[in-house]
């Protein structure tokens, strides 16, 4: 049996390619970058059967996989922080139509001007949008609740 030591990224990647969406779209923001590049490569590589779309950002992500989602097609993302705020109105949108769309988010500060740290504000300013979330105690969480 192999075994593989992932990151928490890695591990989004590994639950997004096990449960086989057919559609992935996703705009790369810091920290959640090497999550859709590792799908991409997955993908690139034939190892998961999935159309990648690159979109111009993380609006258009979660209108690519809402306009999926209708077509009955499974659809995953990423994203994370001010990316996450973008996202707001179509978030609204897509937990309204009870679509499944699955969303890896990796928390990071919205301090101004800028910032790196980790905290969840940026999911929790999300709370009231009627998505349900899920937050993982270690990589493991982090595959398993993908």
């Amino acid at each position: 049996m192999v075994r593989m030591i992932l990151t928490g990224n890695e591990s989004a990647a590994w639950g997004a390619r096990l449960s086989k969406p057919k559609v992935v779209a996703a705009y790369p923001i810091t920290p959640q970058t090497s999550i859709i590049e590792t799908i991409a490569e997955f993908i690139a590589n034939g190892e998961m059967d999935a159309r990648y779309i690159r979109v111009e950002s993380e609006h258009s992500a979660m209108a690519a996989c809402i306009a999926a989602q209708n077509t009955g097609a499974r659809t995953f993302t990423a994203t994370s922080a001010h990316g996450l705020t973008l996202m707001h109105e179509l978030l609204i949108w897509a937990s309204g139509a009870r679509l499944p769309i699955v969303m890896s988010v990796v928390n990071r500060a919205m301090a101004p001007p800028w910032s790196v740290w980790t905290d969840q504000l940026d999911s929790m300013a999300q709370r009231d949008t009627g998505w349900i979330q899920i937050y993982s105690e270690n990589n493991q969480e982090v595959l398993d609740s993908i």
